[in-house]
């Protein structure tokens, strides 16, 4: 990946199914970025915005839907959009959601098969997009079992749709991510004590490398040092806690690992590009499913 290009951590646990990001925003600022989830994301009032997925790169019409594969680059840019009053709803999941057993079903094929050919991106046509509209804008409106099998619906009917395009020439090699054992085990201690103090130390012993090679090996798998990926994650976590929950930033912040309220802040700008208070404004409504 290049230098400029962010990885996201996106606070989406394994425990849950789909987190929906419903917002109204005046500018995109959020960075060209990658994850291993997959996203669909729905633009209004976008035109002249410029959508970069791989190495594909357009200025995009007053609607916009595009399905993401795991790992591809994408992001849109404020461009020439004098819009200020762009409508955004970001879906994402894990490629992992949906098994190949279920995927392998004869009815699920088309889902299966769209989900493949995400790892170029998927532009939908402008009527899909109008049709679906209404549907994508109410999903952050339902709750449970319904939020669940709406979205299945939404997949399977973009899935036999027609006039779909694929955005990038290029895909990505995604590494086995669960047969990466070391790996694993670092995320998974990390998702489980992110709120307390992990010295450096103590990380590299669980792993049975040395400080150095641990260093080396967190910088050439995630792109950061262990402190910034450590960060990241409780950022996403605080994220999640200031969308969804009714508590302070002050509070937030001592539940994500942050004993000081100005290194909290700090550090969420450096990774979302706004405060905390900004960030929580932003957000009209998120729901997830457990």
């Amino acid at each position: 990946m290049e230098a400029n290009v962010y990885r996201e951590i996106t606070p989406l646990t394994s425990q849950d199914c789909f987190l929906v990001f419903d917002r109204t925003k005046e500018v995109f600022t959020f960075p060209i970025h990658f994850h291993p989830e997959m996203e669909l994301n729905f633009i209004a009032n976008g035109k002249n915005l410029r959508r970069i997925v791989g190495d594909s790169l357009e200025n995009i019409g007053a609607l916009e839907l595009v399905l993401v594969g795991p790992g591809l680059v994408h992001g849109w840019e404020q461009h020439h959009c004098k819009s200020k009053n762009i409508r955004e709803v970001t879906i994402q999941f894990h490629n992992d959601l949906f098994d190949n057993a279920f995927l392998g079903r004869s009815i699920m094929k088309p889902v299966k098969d769209m989900f493949d050919r995400a790892a170029h991106g998927i532009l939908f046509s402008d009527t899909v997009t109008q049709n679906m509209a209404p549907r994508i804008k109410k999903v952050s409106k339902l709750t449970g079992m319904d939020y669940f099998l709406e979205l299945q619906s939404i997949f399977y009917d973009l899935a036999i749709s027609r006039n779909q395009r694929l955005l990038s020439t290029s895909t990505v090699q995604l590494e086995d991510f669960e047969n990466s054992g070391k790996l694993k085990s670092l995320y998974d201690y990390i998702q489980e004590n992110y709120a307390s103090k992990i010295p450096l130390a103590e990380i590299s012993d669980l792993l049975n490398m040395s400080g150095v090679s641990f260093n080396r090996f967190i910088k050439k798998r995630t792109g950061k040092t262990f402190v910034d990926y450590l960060n990241a994650v409780r950022i996403g976590y605080a994220s999640q806690m200031l969308v969804e929950k009714d508590l302070g930033i002050s509070e937030i912040a001592y539940k994500c690992g942050f004993n000081n309220i100005a290194h909290f802040n700090r550090i969420f700008k450096k990774n979302k590009g706004s405060t905390p208070s900004q960030y929580r404004q932003d957000f009209s409504g998120i729901k997830r499913v457990l």
